[in-house]
């Protein structure tokens, strides 16, 4: 007599396949193959040759404007370029808005721009920033840049 045999399934929690490494190169490859198609797309940026407007040149030197510097110290006091105007107390500042005035006035005149900085101190009040400013705006002088700190 034949015996039978019991055929026990095993559970899918029972069987382990290890790791199929096949799938995984088979990936890796279509990853590889698909960048490599859009590799082909890409243009090269240098390949486009433009010319910008306005870029003429010129036989004469091109004249630098002048820098001004002013410092707003903690304490309110103004400097410019090194020389102190007006009190700490000086909310109108009439001293350095005559000078940013005479600088812009020989500045017309001689067809030149005016680049005046602000320095402005970690510690000094905003208010007084402001108030530089109002001396600037009282002057026309409309090319202002900041720093903080110290001028190096």
């Amino acid at each position: 007599m034949k015996k039978k045999r019991s055929h026990r399934r095993k559970h899918s929690s029972e069987v382990n396949m290890g790791f199929q490494i096949a799938p995984m190169i088979d990936v890796v490859f279509v990853i590889l193959l698909f960048f490599m198609v859009k590799a082909g797309d890409i243009q090269v940026e240098n390949a486009h040759i433009t010319k910008l407007p306005g870029t003429v040149p010129t036989d004469t030197a091109t004249d630098m404007p002048d820098e001004i510097a002013v410092l707003v110290e903690d304490d309110g006091q103004v400097y410019l370029n090194e020389d102190p105007l007006d009190s700490p107390e000086s909310k109108d500042l009439p001293q350095l808005t005559g000078n940013l005035a005479a600088l812009q006035d020989s500045a017309e005149a001689t067809k030149s721009k005016v680049l005046v900085t602000i320095y402005a101190n970690e510690l000094a009040k905003y208010s007084r920033v402001v108030d530089v400013l109002d001396a600037l705006t009282r002057a026309k002088i409309t090319n202002v840049t900041f720093q903080a700190g110290a001028p190096e």
